[in-house]
């Protein structure tokens, strides 16, 4: 059921810019589309889907307006107010689900009447009255695990990422960009122990390995899939267009536009 008559909201602490969840959030997209890529599987996400962004994953997104809008409902999740909602309400959580970071909510009317439900509260400003949003949160977690019971399994999971294989891990996800002490703690590990287990493991350091890496990524991409310069250096990790060529030349002794003019002049 698409919901209708609301604009752009959100609930709860603000989500993380980065390309790491750092909370679960709900996330109902009203207008425009989006893709999402979490360096396995990719998500597309339609007006009217509703999905649980799950924390400590890594996702990056690509939004697409719909008539240069593009509208959503974010609803965050934040583990302060899960722990609050568990002592409220006791609630088993022993199954187990799979490691989707965009986990699909069916579609229902009661969470499609819950979203309509909003707009009494709305500000005007993407935000909801702070004396309500509290109690909005729980209805529509209430809903959730109504609809699907396992739910309470990825919430409810309060442990810090396991401990796993750093080398399968840093080559699926060397292409977002975020810190070391986060990739430490997605592999289990303190930024020390990341240190020492990477070098045992790469013989570099982490931020030449992904420098070197990104660029080698960088530069089959411009070479042999006909990319810009303008789309890659975001997907291979670099924040900076000026940065990502003087790296680049640095590396290969030719800048991306030397290489891609030189390509198409053969």
């Amino acid at each position: 059921m698409r919901v209708t008559n609301i604009q752009s909201c959100h609930l709860g602490p603000e989500i993380s810019p980065e390309q790491f969840i750092s909370d679960h959030f709900f996330l109902c997209l009203l207008r425009g589309s989006m893709v999402a890529y979490d360096g396995r599987k990719t998500y597309n996400l339609q007006p009217g889907d509703y999905c649980i962004a799950r924390k400590n994953h890594l996702v990056r997104y690509t939004k697409y307006k719909d008539h240069d809008r593009f509208e959503k409902i974010i609803i965050t999740f934040d583990e302060p107010f899960l722990r609050k909602f568990l002592e409220r309400y006791p609630t088993d959580f022993s199954a187990t689900i799979n490691n989707d970071s965009f986990v699909f909510v069916q579609k229902e009317t009661l969470i499609a009447n819950f979203i309509q439900s909003l707009k009494p509260y709305y500000n005007g400003e993407e935000t909801i009255d702070e004396v309500f949003a509290d109690i909005k949160r729980d209805e529509l977690l209430l809903i959730l695990l109504r609809a699907d019971p396992n739910l309470a399994a990825v919430f409810f999971n309060f442990g810090a990422p396991a401990k796993i294989d750093l080398e399968e891990f840093m080559n699926r996800n060397f292409r977002f960009n975020i810190s070391l002490e986060r990739f430490a703690f997605l592999t289990g590990r303190s930024l020390s122990s990341f240190k020492r287990d990477f070098y045992n493991i790469f013989h570099d350091t982490p931020r030449n390995w992904l420098r070197k890496k990104r660029l080698d990524e960088a530069h089959f991409q411009l070479s042999k899939n006909n990319l810009k310069t303008s789309e890659v250096y975001l997907e291979v990790g670099f924040e900076d267009l000026s940065h990502f060529s003087f790296a680049f030349k640095k590396q290969f002794g030719y800048t991306p536009s030397e290489l891609t003019y030189g390509k198409n002049a053969k």
